[in-house]
């Protein structure tokens, strides 16, 4: 064999080692397009194996891992705030370290390695499997919820809007960082941070930001200073390229504003986003213009799911209802409602089963329980009371041993083991 031959056999197999989202649910929503959904074939009969309190508070849902490690971003008198749990293993607490407080309304990323990625009010930081820092990297802003871009890159967006791309191995930055917010005093990064929470106009960027890998298309909700409501900013990533990231569009399709994550299709093609008019809002990924709008009837405070079929099943909060529409390209039509149930938290979707966290109704007794429910038609599969449960919901997780967790506002994990 040639030289030419032997060398030309020796292709680059570097890919292997890049960071990629783990199997399970690998952060708040699921996956980097928000889509609240997973392929794992969801458990219809469920057990509750155990519960379990982070002695603060929470305001994201839990990780899982590839080995159903939990991670938590927990806000914390003293102590551990970031923990890292067993969900197979009672909750046995692996690791836990303490994370400047003040950003716990965005969750962890965990990549099929274990790594972690969580933010901090001013700070980026990766965590092996164990609690020991692989890189911290000082940044304008609380980092949102991050995404895995490929290619060993990780996009992050913090609070403030400044938006950057980070080695995953190494915590450098990549290319030149976008401001998408001008005048901010970067000395003063934990200005409106209060406001985030409850998505008010001093937080300008409130939610995590949508990803989609099969267009390369970047959503982000922003609120401008001294604009009336917030809109969306369209961003592409050029893998390779120079420069890495560049701002396609910003769009005010939704006139009275966004509120909570956008969510991306499954091809990257469509956003949808919930609107403070209580529409449900399909807007166009390439140029950030209108698809479409349908009235919920409700004000939607958590982002919807949405199956790679094109399934949408609306978002929670106060005085909602179970709803899901199909997206029919420039209409959405209802499938199905429910006006017996209270969805407080978003649906989360595995396979043919959804999974969502009601207030007391005619299901069942006062309080909070876990609703299973078919996707397809809407119809309850089971129910599930959370005993005790203080606090309003942070999500449903499921991971990839069908296992189920949800968390609370007042800290408390419950988690359940298929029966």
């Amino acid at each position: 064999m040639t030289i030419a031959g032997l060398l030309g056999g020796c292709a680059n197999t570097d890919s292997w080692v890049d960071a990629a989202p783990a199997p399970g649910w690998p952060a708040q929503y699921a996956d980097a397009a928000n889509s609240s959904h997973t392929a794992t074939a969801g458990a219809t009969d469920l057990q509750l194996d155990w519960i379990r309190s982070v002695k603060g508070e929470l305001g994201a849902q839990p990780a899982l891992g590839v080995h159903g490690w939990m991670m938590l971003n927990a806000q914390t008198e003293a102590g551990c705030s970031l923990m890292q749990w067993e969900n197979a293993d009672r909750g046995r607490q692996r690791w836990c370290t303490r994370l400047h407080q003040g950003g716990g309304f965005f969750g962890a990323l965990m990549d099929g390695f274990d790594n972690v990625y969580v933010g901090q009010p001013g700070a980026m930081l990766s965590f092996p499997p164990t609690q020991w820092i692989r890189w911290r990297a000082p940044v304008i802003g609380m980092p949102s919820t991050p995404r895995i871009l490929g290619d060993g890159l990780l996009l992050v967006v913090t609070h403030l809007g400044q938006v950057l791309i980070f080695d995953t191995h190494r915590g450098a930055v990549v290319g030149t960082p976008l401001d998408l917010v001008d005048g901010v005093d970067p000395t003063d990064f934990r200005r409106g941070l209060s406001d985030c929470a409850a998505a008010r106009p001093d937080c300008p960027v409130a939610a995590a930001p949508a990803f989609s890998p099969e267009s390369n298309i970047a959503v982000v909700s922003l609120w401008q200073p001294g604009a009336k409501e917030s809109g969306l900013v369209g961003l592409r990533y050029h893998p390779g390229g120079v420069p890495l990231l560049t701002q396609e569009w910003s769009s005010d399709a939704v006139a009275a504003g966004v509120l909570a994550s956008p969510v991306l299709s499954a091809d990257g093609s469509t956003v949808y986003v919930n609107g403070r008019d209580q529409r449900l809002w399909a807007i166009d990924a390439a140029n950030g213009k209108a698809k479409w709008s349908v009235p919920l009837k409700f004000l939607a405070q958590t982002p919807p799911a949405v199956t790679p079929g094109g399934l949408i099943v609306s978002g929670g909060g106060p005085d909602t209802e179970l709803v899901a529409y199909a997206d029919r390209g420039d209409y959405a039509e209802q499938v199905w409602r429910r006006e017996d149930t209270v969805p407080l938290s978003s649906s989360s979707l595995a396979g043919k089963v959804g999974y969502t966290v009601v207030a007391g109704t005619s299901l069942g007794p006062a309080g909070l329980s876990l609703l299973v429910f078919d996707p397809a038609d809407g119809h309850t599969l089971n129910s599930y009371p959370l005993p005790e449960a203080r606090g309003f919901p942070v999500g449903v997780s499921v991971g990839n041993d069908r296992r189920v967790a949800v968390a609370t506002s007042a800290g408390q994990v419950f988690s359940f083991a298929p029966a």
